[in-house]
């Protein structure tokens, strides 16, 4: 892998006046030097095994702490970012392989970039583990080490630089129990509790002080404790009345027609599918993928038509994934609902794949489209987000917040959509060039978590697949593999409108705080650096 400049000490060969001793020593001192750091690179790809496929979830509670160790038996607190910064490189570069097949040899060079951040994490492992491990350090070590690491995943979660992908705590997505707390704070709240969880075992296992490693216990079975206790005490979220001003529950259909590479038989299938679904039990909404067809339902008057029979057949709206280039001449995705009378409304995808639709600085990077699959032009991104107004079949209104694919990383996006009045949730997903692989499977988990976070039913409609439904609480409804094909039909219970979580009320207060947190450790920190340059000072933190 790439090594960064950082990781090299000052050393050079050495001069004509170095003594043969000296020479003999050096390549046994570089080896001792990289031991440790490939040992973190190591120790960085562990807690991807807790994701999806995988998905040993009980594993992330006890993935980080060999490279907490690894930091924590630095040298120095140089060594120990050093560290941090090989440790997070290992975890994106396991995390993410399979992002090879769209930007090839520019994945070791994001591993070095993103892994940096991580480097923050191997200094206040470092200077809050080392021994002689307080009491004092014991209590503030799972706070700040968790605050640090999530004060990282929100800085790689902007759009700019990516976007939240391998987000700790989407380790959790088959829990509801435990997801109860991204009610409360989002997914961030579930990765700050992994995080504290594994600092405080990392503190257990190193203290030789009692008081330190009772403390550290106590503190990991009431982090554990605190998802089962919240989804026990706080009621799921209120159920829509039969008769009310919408419908309690909906059936919504989710077409998958499988691997089917050219564009037109894709429709075919998508359209057989659908039309399979007359004289079945009639459905409320009628879903394909993300880009099931490549025609401008605005310029193309006969698919536009085949769509509106469809609509009429199943007795549904149909909300079609339209990829296509447009009348301005740019190519974009959007989310189209078709009823029997037209168009009745679309969404534009807003945030877009980083190298998968668009290449970011393309007159610098652009060479990635020549020895990848990265997109070979940037497609036109959407300006608003806002709800499309379906209905069911009675007729009464169903607002559905639709977004597309990569969008389901995005926490903000989902809470938008429910503080609008989104009643589902619902995204059109096409993860082919990644079949088969880790994706498909780490994509999904995210609606799980999307519906515990707002408290709505999400459904994810892919090409070819997985295709699933979650209830308000993230359990999983219903799922069609990536080896499956049809239309899955789930039938959804839906929350009260206006019903919110706390998560909904109050948005990023738990990212946010740990950033204060972060940066007063740091204050804390460069004052006793200070302190310790002048001379010597009493032990402790």
């Amino acid at each position: 892998m790439p090594r960064p400049p950082l990781l090299t000490g000052p050393a050079g060969p050495p001069g004509p006046a170095a003594p043969a001793a000296a020479v003999a020593a050096r390549p046994g001192r570089t080896l001792a030097r990289y031991r440790p750091r490939l040992a973190a690179l190591a120790a960085g790809a562990l807690p991807v095994l807790a994701f999806p496929a995988p998905g040993v979830a009980a594993l992330a509670w006890v993935a980080l702490v060999p490279g907490l160790l690894l930091m924590r038996a630095a040298p120095g607190a140089r060594e120990a970012a050093v560290r941090g910064w090989w440790f997070g490189a290992g975890f994106i570069l396991t995390g993410m392989s399979w992002l090879t097949r769209s930007i090839g040899p520019g994945l070791p060079l994001l591993a070095v970039v993103f892994g940096a951040l991580q480097a923050g994490v191997g200094v206040a492992a470092w200077r809050l583990l080392r021994p002689p491990l307080t009491l004092r350090r014991a209590l503030l070590a799972p706070v700040v080490v968790a605050a640090v690491w999530l004060t990282t995943e929100y800085a790689r979660s902007w759009h700019a630089l990516g976007g939240p992908w391998a987000l700790l705590g989407a380790t959790q997505w088959q829990h509801p129990a435990v997801l109860a707390l991204a009610s409360a704070g989002g997914i961030w709240l579930v990765s700050a509790a992994v995080v504290a969880v594994n600092t405080a075992v990392a503190v257990a296992l190193t203290a030789v002080d009692p008081r330190p490693r009772a403390v550290a216990a106590l503190f990991a079975a009431a982090v554990l404790a605190a998802g089962p206790l919240l989804f026990a005490l706080r009621p799921a979220p209120p159920a829509a009345a039969a008769g009310g001003s919408g419908p309690a529950e909906v059936r919504i259909a989710l077409v998958q027609p499988g691997i089917v590479d050219e564009p037109g038989a894709r429709f075919e299938a998508s359209a057989r599918a659908t039309a399979e679904l007359v004289g079945r039990p009639p459905v409320d909404l009628v879903v394909w993928g993300e880009s099931s067809t490549t025609a401008d339902l605005d310029r193309d008057p006969a698919t536009l038509a085949r769509l509106r029979a469809l609509s009429a057949a199943t007795g549904a709206g149909l909300l079609a994934g339209e990829d296509a280039r447009k009348s301005d001449g740019r190519i974009s995705k959007d989310a189209v609902l078709v009823s029997p009378d037209g168009v009745v409304d679309r969404y534009r995808k807003i945030r877009l794949v980083p190298f998968g639709e668009y290449i970011p600085l393309r007159p610098v990077l652009g060479w990635v489209a020549g020895v990848s699959r990265a997109a070979g032009e940037n497609r036109a991104p959407g300006a608003d987000q806002h709800l499309l107004p379906a209905v069911d079949r009675s007729g009464r209104a169903l607002p559905i917040g639709t977004l597309i694919c990569f969008e389901s990383a995005f926490p903000d996006m989902a809470r938008t959509a429910a503080r609008a009045g989104a009643r589902v949730l619902v995204y059109q997903s096409s993860t082919s060039t990644f079949q088969r692989s880790w994706a498909p499977e780490q994509h999904v988990s995210l609606a799980a978590i999307r519906a515990a976070e707002t408290g709505r039913p999400v459904v994810q409609g892919s090409l070819t697949g997985v295709s699933a439904a979650f209830d308000a609480q993230g359990r999983e409804l219903a799922r069609l593999g990536t080896d499956g094909t049809g239309a899955l039909v789930v039938r959804l219970p839906l929350t009260a409108p206006g019903a919110a979580t706390w998560y909904d009320r109050v948005g990023d207060v738990v990212p946010l705080t740990a950033v204060l947190v972060t940066a007063g450790a740091a204050a804390v920190a460069g004052a006793g650096w200070r302190r310790e340059r002048r001379g010597p000072g009493p032990a402790g933190a």
